[in-house]
């Protein structure tokens, strides 16, 4: 065991201005939804560009709202990658959906689009898919270039996971007046750069503890759409019309009406007001990650023999939600991360595909081999910590651990 402090997976950002505007907010009477989380709302959209933006309690909840604002129902199908945390595919079955995969691209880790091409026409027939979720895995991206068209083509409505990609771009072929990366080259002419939250339908953001930016649990789902928007709003809060929170409001009215069945998903303004300063330095906390993987990958270039590190795509602009790397000699996963893990480091893996889980292989006969790439990557995959308050010595120690053990194990192996 090492003498140093622990190094956590993740640590959130969390300083002074948003401890006093939770302070601020318990003292001001109104905790729950209202005018912080109708804050956050319009301050998100302008950040990413979107029209509107509506505040959810969790990912989990941005994502099923998105899909049903999509109009995913039974007895339909919901496609979407293999490599993600099992609330993606929950979301589908929330609305009596079932999810199915197309594997992934074996760099980027993202959904492949010449896979989901495949799948679509296995389907065209029965039409039981009708949307696309991509998931942009560590904040990279998805090739939306690509799986636009394809969705067009077969009638899908596109649900982006963006639970890791704040903030993050993607080159696209067309005209946008949205924010613009400055950390990256201008797009060529005919292109330009579209944040994630105004690609997609909707677009699903995640706020727990460990993303870009926290409201400790909760979420956020973008759109255009007017009547989109509307719907999510009354989802959200048991299908209730209008704005809800101003009944208890002197200038609201105790009449209501429930339009539809909803959810229990509304953002309280105690979590809301944490979002409105973590907004505020997204950029900062972002700025902050970009350093942290430069230091990375240059403490690590000594062992790229045995450790593939996580690529980037010249058509994105990564978000650095997590630091994938992957070893080469997969046997050695499993040790390595006990072995870092005995150092004081925080490691985890992102992600076991979901169709391995005992649920999906008993309710819908998933069974080892049908997504090789995205197997083949989970068995050699180890997140190493990354977050704002890493410091240089914390990544270099993180960096001289893992060369060594990796030294001991090649050794060992002549």
């Amino acid at each position: 065991m090492s003498s140093r402090p622990p190094i956590p997976f993740h640590r959130p950002a969390i300083g002074e201005r948003e401890i006093e505007a939770v302070v601020q907010t318990l003292r001001s009477g109104w905790i729950t939804t209202g005018p912080r989380v109708k804050e956050l709302e319009e301050s998100f959209a302008r950040y990413v560009g979107a029209r509107h933006a509506v505040a959810v309690n969790s990912g989990t909840a941005a994502i099923h709202l998105g899909l049903l604002a999509a109009g995913l129902g039974p007895g339909q199908a919901m496609l979407t990658s293999p490599l993600t945390f099992p609330a993606t595919t929950e979301a589908a079955i929330y609305c009596g959906a079932e999810p199915l995969f197309a594997d992934v691209d074996p760099s980027t880790l993202n959904i492949d689009p010449d896979q989901v091409a495949a799948v679509l026409e296995r389907d065209a027939e029965r039409k039981r898919i009708r949307a696309l979720v991509p998931v942009h895995y560590a904040g990279q991206p998805c090739a939306m270039e690509r799986l636009l068209p394809l969705a067009a083509r077969f009638g899908l409505a596109v649900v982006e996971d963006a639970a890791h990609a704040l903030p993050a771009w993607r080159r696209m072929p067309s005209a946008s007046s949205g924010p613009v990366p400055t950390h990256v080259p201008a797009a060529p002419a005919g292109e330009s750069w579209r944040m994630v939250g105004t690609i997609g339908d909707f677009t699903a953001f995640s706020f727990y503890a460990t993303k870009t930016i926290t409201t400790a649990e909760g979420g956020m789902v973008t759109c255009d759409s007017e009547a989109g928007a509307e719907l999510l709003r009354s989802l959200r809060l048991h299908g209730l019309s209008g704005d809800a929170w101003k009944r208890y409001r002197a200038e609201g009215s105790w009449r209501y009406d429930v339009a539809r069945t909803g959810y229990k998903d509304n953002m309280p303004d105690v979590l809301a007001a944490i979002g409105v300063e973590q907004l505020k330095r997204a950029d900062e906390l972002a700025a902050a990650r970009r350093r942290l993987v430069a230091l990375y990958r240059e403490a690590l270039a000594p062992v790229e023999d045995r450790v593939l590190l996580p690529s980037t795509d010249e058509r994105s602009a990564h978000a650095w939600h997590l630091f994938a790397i992957r070893l080469r000699e997969s046997s050695w996963r499993n040790a390595v991360i006990e072995e870092l893990r005995g150092a004081g480091i925080g490691a985890s893996v992102h992600f076991i595909p979901v169709h391995l889980h005992s649920f999906y292989a008993e309710t819908y006969g998933y069974r080892r081999g049908d997504f090789p790439v995205a197997e083949a990557a989970f068995e050699s995959l180890i997140s190493l910590p990354l977050w704002p308050g890493l410091t240089d010595d914390d990544v270099m120690y993180i960096a001289r651990t893992l060369r060594r053990l990796l030294d001991a194990r090649t050794s060992a192996a002549r």
